[in-house]
Parts: C-alpha cells; sequence; structure tokens
C-alpha cells in the first residue's frame, strides 16, 4: 500500500467513526422494571421487544430482584447513561428514592418517561405512561355497588392494598374504588382515613396471591360477615378467593380487581372474580420506545393526554356480569385482548 492509497483508508476509517456516521447507529432503550416474574412486567417486556424489533431499536433490559429493590434499579440507570442509551423507560420500585438517579440521567440527556408508577414528583420524569388507576378503581367500585344494588348499603368490605407506602398506583385504585361505591373520600391521597362504617377493614398484600390470602384471613377473623372484597391486582384476588373457599364463602363475596392480565380474565370466566379492570401493559411499553425514537430523532418529547398529567394507555372494565350504565367486555372478548 503506498502513502496516498493509506491516507485515504485512514481518512474512510475515520469517517466511519466520525459522529454523522455514528448517528446512523441504532439509537439503545434501556426497559426497567420492578421484577421480572410479575407477568405484568413480562408483557411490559414483551411489547418493548416487539416494538424495538420492528423499530430497529436496541432494547437493553433490566429489573429489581424484587419488588421494591430500588438498588437494582439505580444501577441499571448507571449503566444506560455509560452505555449513552438514548431512553429509559422505568417502573419505578420507589419513586421518591431512584429519583436523585433519575435526575444524572436527564442531565446527560436522556429521556425518562415512567412506567405506570409515577414518580414522586412525577416531574422528575420526561413523561409518564400509565392506566388511569383511579377511573380503574372507580370502574370496579361502581359495578360493585350496582351488582349489589339496595345491599350496598349494608355491605362489609375489606380493601386488599399492596403495601404501606402509599404508593401512587396503591392510593389512586384504592380510592376511586371507594368513590365509584360510594364511599365519601376523606384525603384522596391517603389510604385508609375514611369514616364509613362499611369498611370492615384495611390489609396489604404485597401484590402477591401468599399476601393476599394472609391479608383476607386476618380480615375474617376481625369481621367474617365480609361480602366485598376490592383487592390492589389479581394475584391478590386469588389469594383472597382461596382464604374465603377454606371457610366456604367464596360464593357469597364479590371480589373486584385490577390488572386483565390473562390469568385474571380466566378468573372473572370461573367466578373467582367479579370485575376487573383491564390495563395495557404492552402497549404502554411499546408506545414508551417510539417516544424515544422520535425524540432521538427530534429532539420532541411527549405530551399529556388532555386534562391529565400523563399519557393515558386505556383501561377496560372485564366482567361477565355487566351492569346498565358501565360498559364493559365479558371475559371471552377481555381473553383476546389481555394485556395487549
Amino acid at each position: 500500500m503506498n502513502l496516498k492509497s493509506g491516507l485515504l483508508a485512514l481518512a474512510v476509517s475515520t469517517a466511519l467513526l466520525s459522529p454523522l456516521a455514528l448517528a446512523d447507529k441504532a439509537p439503545i432503550v434501556g426497559l426497567i422494571t420492578k421484577t421480572n416474574t410479575n407477568p405484568f412486567f413480562v408483557k411490559m417486556r414483551e411489547g418493548a421487544q416487539q416494538r424495538a424489533d420492528e423499530t430497529g431499536v436496541e432494547l437493553r433490559t433490566f429489573s429489581g430482584r424484587f419488588d421494591g429493590d430500588n438498588e437494582s434499579q439505580v444501577q441499571a440507570i448507571e449503566n444506560l447513561i455509560a452505555a449513552g442509551a438514548k431512553g429509559i423507560l422505568i417502573a419505578p420500585s420507589d419513586p421518591v428514592a431512584v429519583v436523585p438517579a433519575i435526575d444524572r440521567a436527564r442531565a446527560a440527556g436522556l429521556l425518562v418517561i415512567a412506567l405506570d408508577t409515577p414518580l414522586s414528583p412525577a416531574d422528575a420524569a420526561d413523561a409518564t405512561f400509565a392506566t388511569d388507576n383511579y377511573k380503574a378503581g372507580v370502574l370496579i367500585g361502581q359495578w360493585a355497588a350496582q351488582t349489589l344494588g339496595d345491599q350496598a348499603a349494608d355491605a362489609r368490605i375489606a380493601m386488599l392494598n399492596l403495601n404501606s407506602s402509599m404508593i401512587t398506583v396503591d392510593v389512586a385504585r384504592n380510592q376511586g374504588f371507594m368513590e365509584g361505591f360510594g364511599i365519601d373520600v376523606n384525603d384522596p391521597n391517603r389510604i385508609g382515613d375514611e369514616k364509613d362504617p362499611r369498611i370492615a377493614g384495611q390489609d396489604v398484600t404485597s401484590g402477591a396471591e401468599e399476601g393476599g390470602r394472609r391479608a383476607m384471613e386476618n380480615l375474617l377473623q376481625r369481621d367474617p360477615s365480609i361480602n366485598v372484597v376490592y383487592t390492589i391486582n389479581e394475584p391478590a384476588a386469588a389469594g383472597a378467593y382461596e382464604a374465603l373457599r377454606a371457610v366456604g364463602r367464596e360464593k357469597e363475596v364479590l371480589i373486584v380487581s385490577v390488572d386483565g392480565g390473562c390469568p385474571g380474565v380466566e378468573n372473572v370466566r370461573d367466578s373467582v372474580i367479579g370485575a376487573t379492570s383491564m390495563q395495557f401493559p404492552l402497549q404502554m411499553a411499546s408506545m414508551g420506545v417510539d417516544a424515544v425514537l422520535e425524540f432521538a430523532k427530534t429532539g420532541q418529547k411527549p405530551q399529556a393526554s388532555e386534562g391529565l398529567d400523563f399519557v393515558n394507555t386505556g383501561v377496560e372494565l372485564i366482567t361477565d356480569q355487566p351492569q346498565e350504565g358501565l360498559d364493559s367486555k365479558n371475559s371471552a372478548e377481555g381473553l383476546e385482548l389481555c394485556w395487549g
């Protein structure tokens, strides 16, 4: 190789490494979920991967070792900053503790979108893509009240929540149910301060079947006449049902929930759950990938849905006992839609 051709080759190789050439590389998008075992977050990961494959985005996925594992989520954020990612989609385990790491990511130029659970404060993220969890609660509360009819005035209600941290999702679903059922909400940002005598008690489940069973057992010991059970999600609902079945009361109690996962919809079909509010994690994550790609191309950030401070990804009431004036889909339709 002579000097002229050598210099030409060097110039070509240098051009390939120039910012213009590097700009053509697939943008990196990070997805950080609370766990990699909860079916909700498994579906979220599927949605993100499907959309990444369709658009040519490089998706890198991370998760906590358990729900509440902030340390693993912070480390994932640091890894994505170091990798030069364009954006992060995160379902935060601790919406407060993760904010300093989120601040560092945004300062480094990354778009940060909270999925499902808003950060605290919510504007610590560039946007939030989520179910309207308050509406989800309202829908199942309205359904339960209408299903009971006149008996709603004397209901005995068990409230099976997530945990004691009062994160936004937990509070919104709980308070939405209260409003839908016709219970006066005291402070809409707090769980457990209502004075309505129909509330038999509140307990926590960690969003798990075993937690739901244990919480239901505790509340039944306190009040064996419970006839309505609100649950934070469908695994907790399944646990509550097992506790009721153990004392022979599973056919006497209405159970309502939120999620709309395929196992949960099957439980609606099988009369384990009376009604559930379906959310759409696959769409949530897919929309998130699109938003990061748009940001990488144009610098444009997503805008909240009209009248809300987040991007609403939809909610549907699923029940095989429809009530007048409440839009709903039956379990057969729900099984075609579940977590799409």
